[in-house]
């Protein structure tokens, strides 16, 4: 099957000189919109706004997704002949470590990859992730070659000994999953993006295009965001006003912005004013 891209069109074409690249286990990335895979209507839709969001990583819940019966429907079969995608498993609905790794290793044996969203939810009520338990499977899985990028409150103590335990990147929530807030504490997302050396992807709370842009502004290298595009009207025109946010953001990052005054000042020149 023809591998499927709508990076020829335009929208999603980038400039060859001077391509704005980040890593993640070795792998090079252009887009730094990671798309999630739940919430959709049917894999076929699931499927379009992956495209039009011009993702290049889409995570996948391993507990919930058909990935090892070749009898049913997979959304992997969906996903299969789109071009640069990698399959970002996820431990999404683990509440203890032991269910962690387990459901680590079985992505792995089901040769999804080496790729893994470490995710150990330690309140049901909230979703907020059990930190002390993702940094003991960070610590675990790296050592067996995972490529580990942990869901994590928005604590750079936390962040920091993620990567110490071998973490590729490090994932802070911006507000609770699913709840659209948008970011609640930029001073500790600051705190994060300025102390890492491992890339920085905001997780779970972005529910609109501004916000996402604002996470790029601030640094950081990418955002992971599924019900702001699933839950939408339109989920499809939202994956590409995401895709387009994501882009305004991160250019607005490198080019500067202007610095803040208390008081006005006149864009226009007074020399040469005539009275």
């Amino acid at each position: 099957m023809k591998a499927i891209t709508n990076k020829d069109d335009g929208v999603c074409a980038l400039e060859t000189k001077q391509q704005d690249t980040f890593t993640l286990g070795g792998h090079v990335f252009s887009s730094r919109l990671i798309v999630g895979s739940g919430k959709y209507s049917d894999f076929q839709q699931t499927r379009e706004a992956t495209i039009a969001a011009c993702a290049e990583m889409i995570t996948v819940a391993v507990r919930r997704v058909n990935i090892t019966d070749p009898s049913k429907e997979s959304l992997l079969e969906h996903l299969s002949d789109i071009e640069n995608l990698v399959i970002l498993p996820n431990t999404a609905g683990c509440y203890t470590l032991d269910d962690c790794l387990r459901t680590a290793r079985l992505a792995r044996e089901a040769g999804v990859g080496d790729f893994i969203k470490v995710e150990v939810i330690g309140d049901e009520k909230t979703l907020y992730p059990d930190n002390e338990l993702t940094i003991e499977a960070c610590k675990i899985l790296s050592s067996e070659g995972f490529i580990c990028l942990p869901y994590i409150t928005d604590d750079p103590i936390v962040a920091r000994k993620c990567e110490d335990a071998g973490a590729a990147a490090v994932m802070p929530l911006a507000a609770p999953i699913g709840s659209g807030l948008g970011i609640q504490n930029e001073h500790n997302l600051r705190f994060i993006i300025e102390q890492s050396n491992v890339p920085v992807i905001v997780d779970a709370g972005v529910g609109t295009p501004s916000d996402a842009a604002r996470c790029l502004e601030l640094g950081a290298d990418a955002i992971l965001t599924n019900s702001a595009i699933a839950c939408a009207k339109d989920p499809v025109a939202m994956a590409e006003a995401m895709m387009l946010a994501v882009r305004a953001g991160r250019k607005g990052f490198l080019a500067g912005r202007m610095p803040v005054k208390a008081y006005a000042s006149a864009s226009s020149p007074s020399e040469g004013i005539i009275t």
